[in-house]
C-alpha cells in the first residue's frame, strides 16, 4: 500500500525546511510569494493533506471559520456565502456556514454561539439587511467579525462592493446615452446595498441637473418588477429604468413587452447584479457586474491579517457596468 505523504516529503521537494511548510500551511505572511508557491505546488504534486487536528493541538488553532447568512435566497448574498467558501477552502479553512431565518438579536446571538462552539477563529457575517448590521455592530462575539456586504463605508473589519459607484456608473450610462427621464426601482429600504444604489442614482440625477423621478420601492422579486413594469408602462414620458437588482428587471421587462412597449426602442432598461441568465434574455440586459469571487478572497484575506495582527486594505472594490441589448439611446434622438 502506497504511504501517504507527510510534511517531510512536502519540505523535501519544495526545497525548504519542515517549518517553513508549516508556516505556509498556517498562513504566516512573513514567506515570501516564490517560496510560498514552491511549497503549494509540492503539496497539490504530492496530494498532501494537513492534519488538522494534530495541527489544531501545536498551534491552538481550529483553522475554522464561521459564516453566517442572511436572506441566503437571495442571489447576491448567496452569490457571496459562496465565493466566500471556496476562497476560505483555497485558503486551507473549514468553514462552518449557519443560515439565518428571520434577523434577530437571539437568532444572531444563537447562530454566534452554536460557532462558538466548534472553535471558530473568526466569523464572516453576510449581512444583507440594515438590521442584522447593527446587531453585528453592537456585539462583542469574542473572535474577530468580518462583515460582507452590508456595511457601505470601507472602513474597520469590512468588505464590499462599492454599491454607490456602481449605481451611479449604471445611471449614468444612460444619461450618456441621451436619456433625461430616468426611473429607479429600488430594493427594500432595510437593505444597506438598496440605499446605496438609490443614492448612486441619484447623485447621477443630481450631477447632470435632472430631476429623478419618484421611487420605485420594489422587494428584489421578479413579481414586484412585474408589477412595478405595468405602472411604468403607463407613464410613456419614462424613457429608462434603472432597477437594482435583475431579478426585479425582469419582472419589469415582461410587463413593458406585455404592455407593447418596446425595449430598448422604447424604454431602456439596466439591472444590477449580472445574474447567469441576464445575457440570454430578450433582449439581453444591459447590468452592473459584481466580482463576487474578489468579495471571497478579500474576506478571507482580511480574516488572516487579523488572525496575523497585519494591516490589509479594507476599500470598497469597484463593480462592472456590463452593456448588452436592452440600452439605446432614447426615441427622440434616434
Amino acid at each position: 500500500m502506497t504511504r501517504k505523504p507527510v510534511m517531510a516529503d512536502v519540505a523535501r521537494l519544495a526545497g525548504v525546511s519542515h517549518q517553513t511548510v508549516s508556516r505556509v500551511i498556517n498562513g504566516s505572511p512573513s514567506i515570501r510569494p516564490a517560496t510560498r508557491r514552491r511549497v503549494e505546488d509540492a503539496i497539490a504534486q504530492l496530494g498532501y493533506r494537513p492534519n488538522t487536528a494534530a495541527r489544531a493541538l501545536v498551534t491552538n488553532r481550529s483553522g475554522i471559520i464561521g459564516i453566517i447568512g442572511t436572506n441566503t435566497g437571495l442571489y447576491g448574498p448567496s452569490s457571496v456565502q459562496r465565493a466566500v467558501e471556496e476562497a476560505a477552502r483555497e485558503a486551507g479553512y473549514f468553514s462552518s456556514a449557519v443560515p439565518l431565518a428571520s434577523v434577530t438579536h437571539q437568532a444572531i446571538r444563537g447562530a454566534v454561539e452554536h460557532l462558538s462552539r466548534l472553535s471558530v477563529e473568526a466569523i464572516v457575517m453576510v449581512a444583507a439587511q440594515q438590521d442584522a448590521l447593527t446587531l453585528v455592530q453592537s456585539e462583542d462575539f469574542g473572535v474577530p467579525v468580518i462583515v460582507v456586504e452590508g456595511d457601505l463605508s470601507g472602513a474597520g473589519l469590512t468588505v464590499g462592493v462599492d454599491q454607490v459607484g456602481a449605481a451611479r456608473k449604471a445611471t449614468q450610462h444612460l444619461i450618456d446615452l441621451g436619456h433625461t427621464a430616468i426611473a429607479h426601482v429600488s430594493g427594500p429600504p432595510n437593505f444597506p446595498e438598496a440605499a446605496g444604489r438609490t443614492k448612486g442614482y441619484l447623485d447621477a440625477m443630481l450631477a447632470a441637473r435632472l430631476v429623478p423621478h419618484p421611487d420605485w420601492h420594489g422587494d428584489w422579486s421578479a413579481a414586484r418588477g412585474y408589477e412595478i413594469g405595468e405602472k411604468i408602462a403607463a407613464q410613456r414620458e419614462i424613457t429608462a429604468v434603472f432597477v437594482a437588482n435583475d431579478q426585479m428587471a425582469i419582472g419589469l421587462l415582461h410587463a413593458l413587452h406585455e404592455a407593447g412597449v418596446r425595449v430598448p426602442d422604447d424604454v431602456s432598461v439596466v439591472g444590477f447584479d449580472d445574474i447567469p441568465e441576464a445575457a440570454y434574455l430578450i433582449p439581453a440586459l444591459t447590468t452592473i457586474r459584481q466580482d463576487f469571487a474578489a468579495v471571497g478572497r478579500r474576506a478571507i484575506s482580511l480574516v488572516t491579517a487579523q488572525l496575523s495582527g497585519v494591516e490589509t486594505d479594507t476599500a470598497l472594490l469597484p463593480a462592472d457596468l456590463v452593456v448588452r441589448a436592452s440600452t439605446a439611446p432614447p426615441p427622440t434622438t434616434k
